[in-house]
């Protein structure tokens, strides 16, 4: 009877692990409750995701300049699971505003706004995010989360439903000790935690409270390093390049 025990223990746990590894997020999350984040974008090449983005108006998505790698891209919103598509969620962009400065070798300005060829309904699947009002650094240590459908470790597979992470912001003076040159003080900021971004979630946002404050830009070869923390683009530090933007073809 004991050993008839044991076995079954041994079974469950081993259920259990299985069950905790599949359930790992962006790189140790969690799975997001569907349509829990309406601003999420999943920017495609043909049907294949391969950067993030985050609605900021019924017209623009905000998302990371070196996504504009992959040429042409769909915008498909108001979906959790890749899985699953509808023609209705995808929208074509109508023109690609990277911004004038943005530098492929040092990502620095590594931000694009994504204008789409039609309106988006918003609805409860679908709603803009707020982007920061004015200039300023977030305070250190606030609590933040970052979501994605990039790979859940540095080697594994994309994640086809939209995975989550609570983090933290990073004291600037540490991140620019850990980063060293290619960390931008004024354009740049860090998050520490146990989870985190990982490749695929570049050009998704920094979220704080109910704002975007960061867009997801570049690590450093290891998903979620304590050595080299993940790096976001300073929303705030573009406000005026943004707004002319959006007023310029509207």
């Amino acid at each position: 009877m004991t050993i008839i025990s044991l076995l079954l223990l041994a079974s469950l746990l081993q259920h259990l692990i299985f069950t905790a590894r599949v359930n790992v997020g962006i790189v140790n999350g969690t799975e997001a409750k569907p349509h829990s984040r309406p601003y999420m974008v999943s920017l495609q090449k043909g049907c294949k995701h391969v950067c993030g983005g985050f609605l900021i108006s019924d017209s623009f998505v905000m998302t990371a300049a070196h996504c504009k790698k992959y040429g042409n891209v769909t915008a498909v919103v108001g979906i959790h699971d890749l899985k699953k598509r509808r023609d209705s969620d995808r929208i074509r962009v109508k023109s690609y505003h990277e911004h004038p400065d943005f530098n492929q070798s040092t990502l620095q300005n590594d931000i694009m706004l994504l204008r789409l060829k039609k309106k988006v309904k918003q609805n409860k699947n679908v709603k803009r995010i707020s982007i920061p009002t004015k200039k300023g650094d977030i305070k250190p240590d606030s609590a933040c989360s970052v979501a994605g459908w990039g790979r859940l470790s540095i080697e594994g597979k994309n994640s086809t439903r939209l995975m989550e992470a609570d983090v933290k912001i990073m004291n600037n003076t540490k991140c620019k000790n850990k980063r060293k040159k290619s960390y931008s003080v004024s354009q740049m900021m860090c998050v520490y935690g146990h989870g985190g971004s990982c490749e695929g979630d570049s050009g998704g946002p920094l979220v704080c409270g109910d704002i975007a404050v960061g867009i997801t830009s570049f690590g450093g070869g290891k998903c979620n390093s304590r050595k080299y923390p993940e790096v976001y683009t300073k929303i705030s530090a573009y406000l005026p390049w943004i707004h002319s933007i959006i007023a310029n073809v509207m």
